[in-house]
């Protein structure tokens, strides 16, 4: 008897998570839902709803956005099969693209940093890229060649076990994605906009003009009340022309064997520059990678573009104990050790800052083992953008709608039918 009274008082607490859940969802997608009101049948809103919904309680890294499992949750299991049809209904409407959702995030995006700015805080532009691997895959539209991240990972030597393969970089069928987050020196980010993109078929484009592009559309809207944080994948003189052009203020993280000019004129390596200089103040910098503080030496020199002369400031970070250093430029003045470690606190899109690392890109654990971004299935490359759009609402909307930690979502009940009064 006492074994079932302990049942009952789990499933009720599930429930209350659920209908919490549920309420929190819905006003996040309000102005979302209102939007597909206007294009689409009511029938076909609340699917998107529950669609929604199903993908945050349903995570399963293989079969995550299978529509016949999804189905399966979305309405109950003997009526699977008609659930995976309202799916399909929702997902090859003509009335309605993905771009409904993209203005959505940018709507999410503009009054998250006007909220930011009122209220004195610094708005980072963080810039994410990687790829989306489909190794299994031949028929999907438009795939391409990308660089497999899981294989770099599998190579690394494991202690105990030898002789790792080696050889050139391995390339496999899938498809270039590109997010820009908005966030503060701290609390989670929002997404701001998601680009899926390939480099053949109809709809290929080349990876310049789709950063660019969007580089355009943020300058535009913020200017210079964003600073943006990019990796190394952007540095170069192209990507440094393209952010002169806008007038933009960033912090790059830039190879140690890129060339820059130093103060007498002379064309050198990053790490040439600074090569035997002492650090000039030291602080605990908070490696959200590892979980841990770590003591680094900093240092700063000033530096010019090599093709436009213009004025910069190369910010070196030493985290010592054999690891390498950061060379991070920037445009932003730098006069003092202070301003200086400045510089260093807006990365944590490569895992430097005290914001949650696991909310930074879909590629992390948490997000693509849970919401399963690469178990896209549909051959209609217009039917798998718009499921992998219909996803990005889930991550964009976890941290924000969950007042319980991210690995009890699992445990919350799905809620039947979607809130639609």
């Amino acid at each position: 008897m006492n074994k079932d009274t302990q049942t009952l008082s789990k499933g009720q607490v599930f429930a209350t998570y659920s209908a919490y859940l549920e309420d929190r969802a819905f006003d996040f997608l309000r102005s979302l839902l209102v939007e597909l009101d206007f294009h689409l049948d009511r029938r076909l809103v609340e699917n998107f709803f529950g669609l929604v919904m199903v993908i945050i309680t349903h995570r399963h890294r293989n079969h995550g956005l299978v529509l016949s499992e999804l189905g399966g949750y979305l309405l109950p299991a003997e009526h699977a099969p008609a659930g995976t049809k309202r799916l399909s209904n929702l997902l090859r409407s003509v009335k309605w693209g993905i771009e409904i959702i993209v203005a959505f995030f940018w709507q999410q995006a503009d009054r998250r940093v006007k909220e930011l700015h009122q209220a004195g805080e610094t708005v980072l532009a963080i810039w994410d890229e990687s790829v989306l691997e489909k190794p299994e895959s031949l028929q999907l539209e438009d795939l391409c060649a990308v660089r497999s991240t899981k294989a770099v990972r599998l190579k690394r030597i494991k202690p105990g076990f030898y002789n790792p393969p080696g050889g050139r970089p391995i390339f496999v069928p899938g498809y270039n994605w590109l997010q820009v987050l908005v966030c503060g020196m701290q609390g989670h980010p929002s997404l701001a906009h998601l680009r899926f993109w390939t480099t053949r078929g109809e709809r290929k484009c080349e990876k310049r003009a789709v950063e660019g592009g969007i580089l355009e559309e943020v300058a535009r809207r913020w200017g210079s009340q964003v600073i943006h944080v990019w990796d190394r994948g952007f540095a170069g003189s192209p990507w440094l022309t393209l952010a002169y052009v806008h007038a933009v203020r960033f912090v790059l993280r830039w190879p140690k064997h890129y060339r820059l000019l130093d103060e007498q004129g002379r064309l050198r390596k990053a790490w040439e520059i600074t090569r035997g200089k002492r650090s000039i103040d030291h602080r605990l910098i908070w490696d959200a990678r590892r979980r841990c503080w770590r003591k680094t030496g900093l240092i700063f020199v000033p530096v010019f573009d090599p093709t436009f002369e213009q004025p910069l400031t190369l910010v070196v970070a030493r985290p010592g104990h054999g690891r390498e250093p950061w060379y991070l430029l920037t445009n932003e003045p730098v006069l003092t050790p202070r301003m200086a470690g400045a510089s260093c606190s807006p990365m944590p899109a490569v895992g430097w800052s005290k914001c949650p690392s696991a909310w930074i890109s879909p590629n992390s654990p948490s997000k693509a083992r849970a919401y399963a971004a690469g178990s896209v299935s549909s051959s209609s490359c217009g039917s798998s953008c718009s499921l992998m759009l219909s996803c990005s609402p889930c991550y964009s909307s976890t941290p924000w709608i969950s007042p319980i930690g991210y690995s009890d979502i699992g445990a919350i009940e799905p809620v039947s039918g979607a809130k639609m009064s």
